[in-house]
């Protein structure tokens, strides 16, 4: 939901930096990796030493290269197959370090298994929506539904992980982390169900 709100505007205010890039020879490749590396630093460097703050400001400052390239490739007529590849591999890549940041954090440091236990459980169970969703274009149906989509746990988490690290409030981002992995649960369903409904109608289900 987040997602579909926040992408026309988002676009509109980053597209002169998009056109900037494009006037000095960068590619939208190069923005991909350079936006993947700098979410990957600041999640892996900060949050594992109980940094989450600042951590959450390093990776809000590369993630809307997540926008920009696809910006960059439209405007550039550079959308392909391989660039949609290495966005969404890419992608899974920054979403695993962020969550891993604070698994590494908790585990360690920050001495709390509950919340290690947490993020680790949206750490996979994100993963396997964007599989369930992958998987089944893979296999020509669709999956675009679910609760909890990427920009919303990608807002949640951050949103949340910033606040609480400067209020000291662990419970607040251990209500998040429950509630992003229900919801994340909830949306694994839901897409199993969507295929299998379309599945049925395709008769690929013996029933």
């Amino acid at each position: 939901m987040l997602n579909r709100l926040l992408r026309a505007t988002m676009t509109r205010l980053l597209h002169p930096i998009a056109a900037g890039l494009l006037r000095l020879g960068v590619s939208p490749d190069v923005v991909t990796v350079v936006g993947t590396v700098g979410v990957c630093v600041g999640a892996l460097a900060f949050f594992p030493r109980g940094q989450l703050w600042v951590g959450v400001l390093v990776i809000t400052a590369f993630v809307f290269s997540d926008t920009v390239d696809g910006i960059m490739a439209r405007s550039s007529g550079r959308s392909n197959k391989w660039g949609a590849y290495l966005d969404s591999t890419l992608d899974r890549v920054g979403d695993a370090a962020i969550f891993g940041g604070l698994v590494l954090y908790y585990a360690g440091r920050g001495d709390n298994r509950l919340m290690a236990a947490l993020a680790l459980a949206c750490l996979i169970l994100g993963s396997v929506v964007s599989y369930a969703k992958a998987r089944a274009e893979g296999l020509g149906f669709t999956a675009d539904v679910g609760i909890a989509e990427r920009a919303d746990r990608l807002v949640a988490v951050l949103v949340t992980a910033f606040f609480a690290d400067l209020l000291g409030s662990t419970l607040l981002l251990g209500v998040v982390l429950a509630l992003l992995a229900v919801a994340s649960l909830v949306t694994v369903l839901q897409r199993m169900l969507t295929v299998r409904r379309q599945a049925l109608a395709a008769g690929e289900v013996t029933r």
